[in-house]
């Protein structure tokens, strides 16, 4: 994740320390994104000043312990401004677990397909409510509402999905289920033979 190129973003305005980084970094993203954690920072902003697009110099407290102070590079400033303005590819693909629950539900056969599909579409619904909430508490927070918007609309596309999933893996579903059930009955006739011969001997 390109959090790297975060700290440097935060770093535009002015020197700071980590716990002020911190801090400065959930402000401003918000909870679509979860904290973010200080050991973690702290590796980034060494890697920063190695790389020598931050600078580190000591701050010396009265009542403290000294603190670090990072300050932005110009070296810094053009790695983010080459980064922040170069578009972004995907290139993970789609990993939901989602879809290898489709896979598991439509091997079991319609009913469980069934089951999931709406179990998972209540889901979704519940986080929309969320969601909703959480847009407008942070309706004057401007980068965290447009998350939060990001969040909704990836929401909705997955709530149609689930209307896509219905529709074609249904009829697999339904063909998994009709083999599972000849064979269960296959194999039912064989023992029901087995044991008609076994009473009559």
């Amino acid at each position: 994740m390109p959090l790297h190129h975060a700290v440097l973003a935060l770093l535009t305005r002015r020197p700071n320390h980590g716990y002020e980084l911190k801090a400065r970094f959930e402000e401003a993203i918000g909870p679509q994104w979860g904290g973010l954690n200080i050991g973690h920072l702290y590796q980034i902003l060494e890697r920063l000043v190695r790389d020598g697009y931050v600078s580190r110099s000591q701050v010396t407290q009265t009542d403290r312990p000294d603190k670090n102070l990072y300050t932005l590079t110009e070296a810094g400033e053009a790695e983010l401004r080459s980064w922040a303005t170069t578009a972004w590819v995907r290139v993970g693909g789609f990993r939901d677990e989602l879809f290898l629950k489709l896979l598991g539900a439509s091997a079991l056969g319609p009913q469980a397909l069934t089951t999931l599909i709406e179990a998972q579409r209540q889901t979704y619904l519940s986080e929309l409510a969320g969601l909703a909430r959480q847009r407008r508490a942070h309706a004057d927070e401007p980068l965290v509402a447009v998350l939060i918007d990001a969040a909704i609309a990836h929401t909705k596309a997955d709530l149609g999905l689930l209307d896509s999933a219905a529709q074609h893996l249904g009829p697999l579903a339904a063909a998994h289920g009709a083999q599972v059930q000849g064979e269960a009955d296959e194999a039912g006739g064989r023992s029901g033979t087995g044991g008609s011969r076994a009473e009559s001997a």
